[in-house]
């Protein structure tokens, strides 16, 4: 095993006894449709740095292993959920996203890409899980991506083709299913667990307070302090206004509204790139981690993603283009699978934007601050979520700061803090 190494999370170190040499051997057999394969040597390790990911627990497992085949080796990402006793056990040990991630990988993305291979589009929206498991442990196994030239971001902003990449695959991902959904809408309902339905979210001091922290930093920094109205006004309610956003089509779906089987946790760390040796030039994108997928308004993942995915440039000088390159690939697939109903429009989409502003007060308030703060690399997310003393200092950050003052202004501008409640 790795030393205690400050490049990764505390809780992936030591991988938990049950993932021995006998479990992959089951793994193995089962994969390969062979009861003689046997392990030669395992060498585990943590499969992802500090601040990639916090809803599960992660392993990198280097197996070589002997088959009718012959000698073979295989990376594996093992990911499973957290056994230890702490906030991220308590948050999710009773929560869906196992189920649900299991059905997207087994069910739901293999019929996307057929769909969109009957329409001559090749795109690859997964990588193929080779196990999972729902007892006596919540375990999901993959062949690793990084052998393959996958890599994830990390110690820069992505460029504006990057973040193309990723939208064209969400857009044909989100026109399949909203084909879906009109037309045969009971194959996804079994998708609606999204973030504001954890079932302990509203004792979870992360979630629910960062409005409060934000609020204060207003009160402290004085040409921001102006605001402090709107925000005031809104705490009582932006977090019930953010959970109907995400209930919306099930408890209250609106006339011409654009629903679609969201992402729902669309963000950079979610992403693999791959590039051509011997140019540099991107070659593909891929999509991970499908926990917290979910039916929502199509807007959902694309305002996520403006807060978890693009860097503050990007946010504040290619918004539009980005949303209209998204629109545009995501309209072109719809009439490439055959999609009869009509066409979704791009004003109607940016008015459903606009409907949804207290998700981007949420983000904003309680998730922006975080993920600058990860982008240091000195952070372990863990540690950030649940100590609220450090989390009230990432909101003076001056970076934070600074892209805070650039979206308030456009929120004044847009009207967003007309008619709060």
């Amino acid at each position: 095993m790795p030393p205690n190494n400050e490049s990764f999370n505390q809780d992936e170190l030591d991988a938990p006894s049950w993932l021995d040499w006998q479990y992959f051997k089951e793994v193995l057999s089962a994969h390969e449709n062979d009861e003689e394969v046997e392990i030669i040597d395992v060498n585990i390790s943590p499969a992802t740095g500090k601040g990639d990911h916090y809803a599960s627990i992660m392993f990198r497992a280097a197996v070589e292993y002997k088959s009718k085949k012959g000698k073979s080796f295989k990376s594996l990402i093992i990911k499973t959920m957290p056994e230890k006793e702490g906030h991220k056990k308590e948050l999710l040990g009773d929560s869906h996203i196992f189920e649900t991630e299991i059905s997207m990988y087994s069910e739901i993305l293999p019929k996307f890409e057929e769909i969109l291979r009957q329409a001559g589009d090749e795109t690859t929206l997964h990588v193929p899980c080779i196990y999972h498991s729902l007892k006596p442990r919540q375990v999901m196994i993959f062949e690793d991506l990084l052998p393959q030239g996958y890599i994830v971001l990390r110690n820069r902003e992505p460029t504006c083709e990057e973040i193309r990449s990723a939208y064209c695959k969400l857009a044909k991902w989100h026109a399949v299913s909203y084909k879906w959904y009109k037309e045969q809408p009971e194959l996804l309902k079994k998708f609606k667990y999204s973030l504001f339905e954890l079932p302990k979210i509203e004792k979870d001091d992360f979630l629910m307070h960062g409005m409060n922290h934000f609020i204060n930093m207003l009160d402290s920094v004085p040409d921001l302090t102006v605001y402090k109205q709107y925000f005031e006004k809104m705490r009582p309610v932006y977090m019930k206004r953010c959970r109907e956003t995400f209930m919306e089509h099930r408890l209250n779906p609106q006339e011409n509204a654009y629903y679609v089987l969201c992402h729902g946790d669309f963000h950079l760390r979610n992403l693999m790139f791959k590039y051509n040796k011997a140019s540099g030039s991107l070659e593909d994108c891929m999509l991970l981690d499908f926990q917290m997928s979910n039916v929502g308004p199509m807007p959902n993942d694309i305002i996520y993603s403006i807060y978890q995915m693009l860097s503050p440039e990007q946010r504040h000088n290619h918004r539009d283009e980005l949303i209209y390159f998204y629109f545009s690939t995501f309209t072109e697939t719809l009439k490439n699978i055959n999609y009869n109903g009509e066409l979704p429009r791009l004003c109607k989409f940016r008015q459903q934007l606009f409907r949804h502003k207290y998700f981007e007060f949420f983000l904003l308030t309680t998730f922006l601050p975080v993920i600058n703060a990860m982008k240091s690399g000195n952070l372990e997310i863990s540690e950030v979520i649940e100590n609220r003393e450090l989390r009230a200092t990432l909101y003076l950050n001056e970076v934070y700061l600074e892209d805070v003052r650039c979206n308030l202004k456009r929120y004044l501008h847009l009207g967003y803090f007309e008619e709060l409640e």
